[in-house]
């Protein structure tokens, strides 16, 4: 997701969503492991909005 759509959250959605990543990289690993995946930049997209989403709560819970 863009940092635009994900400032447009309320932080119990942002923490739904990193947990809802959280389970499709444990899917993506485990496929991985079944047999060989093409699209392997999930992974890195996934990691990449979890990071985006965790430093959109830090910024919200220090700023107020």
């Amino acid at each position: 997701m863009k940092w635009q759509d994900l400032k447009a959250l309320d932080d119990a959605r942002l923490k739904d969503k990193v947990i809802e990543l959280r389970k499709e990289l444990m899917g993506l690993r485990f496929k991985r492991v079944q047999e060989p995946i093409k699209e392997t930049h999930h992974f890195r997209v996934a990691r990449r909005t979890i990071a985006r989403i965790k430093t959109l709560l830090s910024q919200r819970t220090t700023t107020v």
